[in-house]
């Protein structure tokens, strides 16, 4: 990411707010997406996120970090929405067996932190490439291969223990 337009971003420049979510856009609209399940409501939260990043931008410390702060914003967004629509729209019956899925694995997935949420959710829903998740956390390729690994294990170990509750 260019340097100069996440210092404006950071320090309120409304436009390089909007430069900034506008070169990762297609990434963050595939999280959206592999959240919400619908175009609809991954616009939604597209447009939460760039209300939240016009008023928060400047909470980022260091520049550096302003990707992984917008995808962190956007799964936030996601997660509300999702939790609202839970508790407003009733499940019905021929989409129970989906929902009850889903709803185990963000179960299963909350016990991870948010940054190996985030690996998770690039890997295994949105199907990224070890190498473009490398990219987008601005991390090695062999910390992503390590830390996916760590991942699965400790899910793994968790499933385990909890088969009843699955």
């Amino acid at each position: 990411m260019d340097f100069e337009i996440v210092q404006r971003a950071i320090r309120g420049d409304q436009q390089a707010i909007l430069l900034l979510i506008e070169k990762d856009e297609e990434i963050l609209y595939r999280i959206a997406f592999t959240y919400m399940k619908n175009e609809q409501d991954a616009l939604d939260v597209m447009q939460e996120l760039f209300y939240k990043a016009l008023k928060k931008m400047h909470t980022v410390k260091q520049h550096e970090y302003a990707r992984t702060w917008l995808v962190r914003v956007l799964i936030n967004c996601c997660k509300d929405h999702l939790r609202k629509r839970q508790l407003t729209v009733p499940i019905e019956e021929n989409h129970l067996f989906e929902w009850v899925i889903y709803s185990d694995m963000e179960r299963l997935l909350e016990h991870l932190s948010l940054s190996e949420q985030q690996l998770v959710y690039m890997k295994y829903f949105q199907q990224l490439k070890n190498k473009e998740i490398a990219e987008l956390n601005r991390i090695p390729e062999g910390t992503v291969k390590s830390k996916l690994h760590h991942i699965l294990k400790k899910l793994r170990n968790f499933a385990g223990e909890k088969e009843d509750w699955l």
